[in-house]
């Protein structure tokens, strides 16, 4: 692994730490999240600056469709844990559900784009929650966050 993925990795534990706490289904999780997590916090200054690295270099978000470039950081080891997907967009991407809820750090790259109708920042859905996911105004870096990797693709 490279010195860059290593400290990607590095910065994204503490993160990882605090998603696994939450519930999606809890009320109040995103201003839970945004309270632990500040999006303008060093913790997430620093990954949102290592990810940006990641994705120009073609390590992260090295597959692409339709414009929507994604990747898989990391697969759920179990029902317990947490796989987490990256994405760069400026469109929609495919439909799906949740069936144990999404959780989503989304970062501003160009413009003044919206997740979903949502500033950058957390965004989070419920269990068995469906959507189209969509960037306007700009494009964005995302990383998913799917409890035990549980996904549904239209």
């Amino acid at each position: 692994m490279s010195a860059t993925r290593e400290r990607f990795e590095a910065a994204l534990a503490p993160v990882l730490e605090v998603v696994a706490r939450i519930d999606p289904d809890a009320a109040g999780a995103r201003d839970a999240l945004g309270r632990e997590l500040p999006l303008d916090g060093p913790v997430l200054t620093e990954l949102r600056r290592l990810l940006r690295a990641g994705i120009e270099a073609r390590w992260l978000a090295e597959r692409e469709n339709d414009g929507v470039r994604w990747s898989r950081v990391r697969k759920a080891p179990d029902e317990r844990s947490l796989s987490i997907d990256c994405v760069h967009m400026q469109s929609d991407g495919p439909s799906h559900t949740h069936p144990r809820g999404e959780i989503d750090l989304c970062f501003a790259v160009s413009g003044d784009p919206r997740f979903d109708g949502n500033p950058e920042g957390w965004t989070v859905y419920p269990s068995e929650s469906w959507h189209v996911p969509s960037v306007r105004g700009g494009s964005m870096d995302i990383l998913y966050f799917l409890p035990g990797g549980a996904i549904r693709f239209d």
